[in-house]
Parts: C-alpha cells; sequence; structure tokens
C-alpha cells in the first residue's frame, strides 16, 4: 500500500469508528520525525500506538496485504511462515517502521493486537533482547513484551511477536524529564549486565577496530581519532543496558501514568550517559557532563552509519584531536 494512502487510511480511522482488529485500541496518532540512520535525512511517519506507519517495507500490492492470513488457499510472503507457530488465527495487518535492518508488521494473534519484526538477526541476539524485555517488564518497566509460540519459543526463524504498546510521544520538557527517569531505572536494573552478543560498547573501540554494526577502518583514521577521543572521555565508567536511541520520538510511547520505551535494536551494554542526551537537557547532566556524554554519542553514531550523510553530520559534531 502506498505511503500516501496508508496516512490516509489511518486519518479516516483517527476520525470515524474503528472497527475490525484495531477496534477500542487504537489512539489518534501523530506526524513525527523519525531519523533514518542508514539514509541520512530525516523522514515524516505517523504513529499509531507504539509504532511508526509508513517507512516499514510495504506490500506489493493491496490485495498482498489483505489476503496475508493463515489459512485453506492462503499464502504466507517469503519469512512470514514463520508467524504460523503461534497458532491458527493469526494475520499481518498493516506494515509499520522499526529497526533498518527488520520488517516490522501489526498482527493479530488469536485476537489480539501485537507487533511482528522479521529480520536475520542470530538466535543468540534475539535470545539476549527477549531475555531483556521479560526481564524489564518483571521489574515494572513498561516495554514490549515477548509473545510465545505454542511451543513456548520467544522467537522463531529470525520472527519475534510482541505486544503492542499505546500511547504519546514525549512533547514538553516534563515529558521528557519523566523519559530520563525511566531511562534511569534501566541503567539501575541492568548494572553488570552481559554484552550483547557481537556487539561492543563505545569504550571497548577505544582498542578494538570492529563490532555491533561498527567498521572502524572503513572510516578515515582522522575520524577514527575523533571518534575514540570522545569515547576515551567515558573510560572507567560502570556499564548498564543502554536503549541506544532513547532522544527518537518514535521510540517513547507515554500516558499519564507510564513511559514505554519500545524497539530495542540499537540496545546493548555501555556507559549509560550516553541514553541521557535528550532534548532540553531533560537528564539535568552538568555542563561537563553533557559535553561528554554528546561528544560520545554523536561519535557513536558517526562510527555506526558510517559513511552516509547522517554520520558526516554527526561527526562534524565530534570536536578533532
Amino acid at each position: 500500500m502506498p505511503i500516501l494512502d496508508v496516512v490516509a487510511r489511518f486519518n479516516r480511522i483517527a476520525t470515524n469508528r474503528v472497527t475490525g482488529p484495531f477496534a477500542g485500541r487504537l489512539p489518534g496518532f501523530a506526524v513525527v520525525h523519525h531519523k533514518g540512520r542508514r539514509s541520512g535525512r530525516r523522514s515524516s511517519a505517523s504513529v499509531v500506538g507504539g509504532w511508526l506507519v509508513g517507512r516499514g517495507p510495504a506490500p506489493r500490492t493491496a490485495r498482498h496485504a489483505r489476503s496475508d492470513v493463515r489459512g485453506p488457499g492462503k499464502m504466507w510472503p517469503v519469512g512470514w511462515e514463520a508467524l504460523g507457530r503461534w497458532g491458527e488465527d493469526v494475520a499481518r495487518i498493516e506494515p509499520l517502521a522499526g529497526g533498518v535492518a527488520n520488517d516490522v508488521w501489526s498482527v493479530r494473534v488469536n485476537g489480539r493486537l501485537a507487533v511482528g519484526r522479521l529480520g536475520a538477526r542470530s538466535d543468540a541476539d534475539l535470545a539476549w533482547e527477549t531475555e531483556l524485555l521479560q526481564y524489564l517488564d518483571r521489574e515494572g518497566l513498561a516495554v514490549p513484551v515477548p509473545i510465545p509460540t505454542t511451543a513456548g519459543r520467544l522467537f522463531a526463524d529470525g520472527l519475534v511477536v510482541m505486544t503492542y504498546v499505546e500511547g504519546g510521544a514525549p512533547e514538553t520538557e516534563a515529558d521528557w524529564r519523566r523519559v530520563a527517569d525511566t531511562l534511569r531505572q534501566l541503567h539501575q536494573l541492568t548494572q553488570g549486565w552481559p554484552q550483547r552478543p557481537g556487539w561492543r560498547s563505545s569504550t571497548d573501540l577505544l582498542h578494538a577496530e570492529t563490532g555491533t554494526k561498527i567498521d572502524l577502518g572503513a572510516m578515515p583514521p582522522e575520524s577514527v581519532a575523533r571518534c575514540r577521543a570522545a569515547w576515551a572521555r567515558l573510560a572507567g565508567r560502570r556499564t548498564c543496558v543502554v536503549h541506544g536511541d532513547s532522544n527518537n520520538l518514535g521510540n517513547v510511547r507515554m500516558t499519564a501514568d507510564r513511559v514505554a520505551l519500545i524497539d530495542w535494536d540499537e540496545a546493548h551494554v555501555d556507559v549509560p550517559d550516553l541514553d541521557l542526551v535528550l532534548p532540553d537537557n531533560a537528564a539535568g547532566l552538568d555542563d561537563g557532563a553533557h559535553d561528554i556524554a554528546a561528544q560520545a554519542s554523536a561519535a557513536w553514531e558517526a562510527a555506526v552509519c558510517w559513511d552516509d550523510e547522517y554520520a558526516v553530520k554527526r561527526l562534524a559534531e565530534v570536536r578533532a584531536v
């Protein structure tokens, strides 16, 4: 379905009576800016519940989108056959935007609205993420919770199905202060957590060349020196799980009584201040701490995204050595 058709459809949903799988579940939505990490630009997308509509991989035709139900004579798109492991009453509904490496859709599982994310990540990586989300849910943080298959597995063939998280994006300084408080709870709960398989922290990269999505060998030596100088200022600090993209409007879903963090694609173990570079310095870092965190964060994103326009822009924010 073309993006304009998707947006038009949800504009109608927002103003009319909602029927079907979204009945009673969809809040209104607003247009936000979602940072395109690999595209080097910022793109507009619509938030529905806890996910962005219109930037995920779209179905080939409207007919294809509507025939995505498991049953006699029905065919799954390639890679989505695994959704059948969640039972007989399962269907894809609409494409959503999630991590750049994933195909993310709203889905129906046994009458429940949920989110399905299909990617090529390893079982070890998915086990780390799903176990983390289960733990955070048990500890009272609002996160997407993995829904097990009928066999009790938390993922299958690269597919994870999670609860659908509703809410709005942060709008005010007070909202962002609530986000900062939630991030600090995350950091407190995950001290000593093992590193995500195959990933590196910013301070690991003072000596390592590769890890996570980063290949410092692909960057000019002067750029690597600038990034490492920024990360060196974090050396010796305690580490914990960081969300990794917490200042992105699309990754925070708020209600009056809770703040939820979604899209844990970039979560890994690192220095917590990297999560606290928020609008209006909502985390209340002093000038020195904020400068260190902002420089290290810009260096991280430059290295992760190298070498698109966005990466070049972020590297320009890192002071020369």
